[in-house]
């Protein structure tokens, strides 16, 4: 069903599990996003902007990776492309992954152990929506590779959705 990742693949995983620590080092949620195009070079980067109380909670890092993208390829383009995540789109980024026509997406953790991760935290309100089941609907593909190195992943999360 999925193909397989590459060194590419692993390498630019790691660069955006990077840059969610950077989002974490700025204050907010530990997510980061960014989009390659088919030569593996990076043609937008974002991390989380969603966490209050001045974040907007629909400025998740894929939504604005992809938007960001969006403005600047055309939609054959974008087809080309991959969006690689530290943790598995929700169902909100998917949606945006495909309406942006990204063609395929790689990603480090699932949300299955983001939640065991973040538990019930109020600023993130999970869902049991993998993203392959969101692309399923669709009427085009969307390649997903992912869950790689979840462990890794995990690191920047610990202790940040522990409640004082």
């Amino acid at each position: 069903m999925s193909e397989h990742a590459s060194e590419r693949d692993m390498a630019l995983l790691r660069e955006v599990i990077a840059l969610s620590e950077k989002s974490k080092r700025d204050g907010r949620h530990p997510f980061a996003a960014l989009i390659a195009d088919e030569n593996g070079h990076v043609v937008a980067r974002a991390g989380n902007n969603s966490m209050p109380p001045q974040g907007d909670p629909t400025q998740h890092a894929e939504l604005r990776a992809a938007a960001q993208a969006a403005k600047d390829l055309s939609p054959e383009q974008l087809l080309k492309c991959t969006l690689y995540t530290n943790a598995e789109p929700c169902c909100m980024c998917s949606g945006a992954i495909y309406w942006c026509n990204i063609g395929r997406v790689v990603y480090a953790m699932s949300e299955r152990r983001l939640l065991e991760i973040t538990g019930d935290h109020p600023e993130n309100p999970t869902f049991s929506l993998p993203c392959r089941d969101v692309f399923a609907r669709g009427q085009r593909t969307v390649s997903v590779v992912g869950p790689l190195i979840e462990d890794e992943a995990a690191v920047v999360h610990e202790g940040f959705w522990t409640r004082e």
